[in-house]
């Protein structure tokens, strides 16, 4: 059964959490987030660059719409982060060279 919240009702969250690789560091995912959650969570901020000024890019919108959080996942590129269920060992990759901008980039 679910862990229970402090009103006493079900969470559907009471599943293990899961390890992604993003360009070779482990992040964690709990049950039911997606990979664009789970990086922000884990602190990155950015995962690909616009293609004319290289300007970062990342999670925007959050609902499929803007396109802004595209990301490579298991090999398959130009997946929505913001759309993808997080799932066990997926391995993401970055748009950007070298490696990701993350929250201690700022």
């Amino acid at each position: 059964m679910p862990p229970e919240t402090p009103s006493g009702t079900r969470r559907p969250d009471g599943g293990h959490p899961c390890r992604l690789s993003f360009d070779g560091r482990t992040i964690h995912a709990r049950p039911g987030q997606t990979v664009g959650a789970a990086l922000v969570a884990a602190g990155v901020v950015a995962w690909r660059a616009t293609r004319a000024a290289g300007r970062p890019r990342g999670l925007f919108c959050g609902i499929g719409v803007c396109y802004d959080c595209l990301i490579t996942v298991d090999g398959r590129p130009d997946q929505r982060a913001c759309l993808v269920p997080a799932a066990d060992g997926m391995r993401l990759e970055s748009g950007l060279p070298g490696r990701a901008a993350d929250a201690r980039d700022r």
